[in-house]
């Protein structure tokens, strides 16, 4: 009986090895999904060791070779839109840089486009659909935008919401947890003793915007301080309103200043630095500054800003990769599966943020 079973073992295996086996191959054998197997060979992060070691074990068992050369002669190019919707953002670069990675490893195209090119938002991504991409990625606020989801369900295009802080059953998703993420660098500001802490507001349209406030608010609440409506300012996630909140909340006499300012994004607070070196005030020793993302800004400004590091790039990657398989689905006629990927952030203290100057 043993031998039986080992002859049937074999001939299982050899089918496979005669015709060059493939993912959905390796997936059976090691009991694990396709997509588990594409993270494994494209050396993605967040697959437990248990399962690493199986997909391994099956890959050397069948001589599985990943051969995207053939996959796109069998199938064509899988082609990826990916919208962005502010080209002077600093973290475009990372994004880009773990998007292009990713599509690389995996053999697909993509379509960038733009958004600031079109009278709207939902404009382009009418137009991306219209170039037959196989799926699309939603940065924020499309990716909170039923109009631009009905659009792609319309057309039977996967979508993914790229960074949003409300995933929904409906599409995949990348993101952080901007809420836990806002709450521990405002505990990093009251450990150091602040009080007085304003919070700079993002763009409402953006669901990470709401979930940084929360997050803010939700720290200071559990020290018994009262939420003042003066100290806290609406920008838009861009540079020229921080120069505009900073303003509003630094040129005033020293004892109505915050000792802290806590902006929803890094360029914001890099403007807010700028504009307190203009009015003489030191930072971090009359005022702590902090913002949120880790972009490339952040360690350029001086001091280096304390902020919250979000790992773009591999969070683009993780875009990608989950997009592509469901296209693969989508392609295949099988059931088109939602994924949510939640990536760890890293609180990063910096020389911008120290105990408040004084007692006011």
């Amino acid at each position: 009986m043993a031998r039986k079973q080992d002859d049937a073992t074999a001939t299982a295996l050899e089918g496979p090895r005669r015709h060059g086996a493939t993912v959905h191959d390796v997936a059976r054998h090691a009991g694990v999904s396709s997509m588990t197997v594409s993270r494994v060979v494209n050396g993605s992060k967040g697959v437990r060791a248990t399962l690493r070691e199986k997909v391994e074990a099956a890959i050397r068992e069948l001589n599985y070779v990943p051969n995207l050369a053939a996959r796109a002669a069998r199938s064509g190019t899988v082609k990826l839109g990916v919208l962005f919707s502010n080209p002077r953002s600093s973290n475009l670069g990372e994004f880009l840089m773990g998007a292009f990675a990713e599509s690389a490893q995996l053999g697909c195209q993509l379509v960038i486009e733009p958004t600031a090119g079109h009278p709207r938002g939902i404009d382009a991504v009418r137009k991306i659909v219209e170039l037959g991409v196989d799926g699309l990625v939603l940065p924020p606020p499309l990716c909170d935008n039923m109009e631009a989801m009905e659009i792609l369900w319309n057309a039977q295009v996967p979508a993914l919401s790229f960074a949003t802080a409300d995933p929904r059953s409906y599409s995949s998703s990348v993101s952080i947890d901007d809420f836990e993420g806002a709450r521990s660098l405002t505990r990093h500001l009251l450990e150091l003793g602040h009080r007085r802490i304003a919070f700079v507001r993002g763009d409402p349209l953006h669901s990470t915007a709401r979930g940084r406030e929360e997050g803010f608010r939700a720290a200071i609440a559990e020290v018994g301080i009262a939420t003042r409506e003066d100290f806290l300012a609406n920008g838009d996630f861009t540079y020229r309103s921080g120069l505009n909140v900073g303003r509003e909340l630094l040129d005033r006499n020293a004892r109505a200043r915050p000792t802290a300012v806590f902006a929803s994004n890094d360029d914001m607070a890099a403007a807010i630095m700028a504009v307190a070196h203009g009015l003489g005030i030191r930072v971090p020793g009359q005022l702590s500054v902090a913002g949120f993302d880790d972009t490339p800004i952040a360690s350029t400004v001086w001091p280096q800003l304390t902020t919250i590091h979000q790992p773009l790039a591999e969070m683009a990657s993780a875009a990608v990769e989950i997009l592509f398989e469901m296209a693969r689905q989508r392609r295949a006629g099988e059931r088109i599966e939602t994924h949510h990927r939640r990536c760890e952030f890293t609180l990063q203290i910096r020389g911008s943020t120290g105990p408040p100057g004084d007692k006011r």
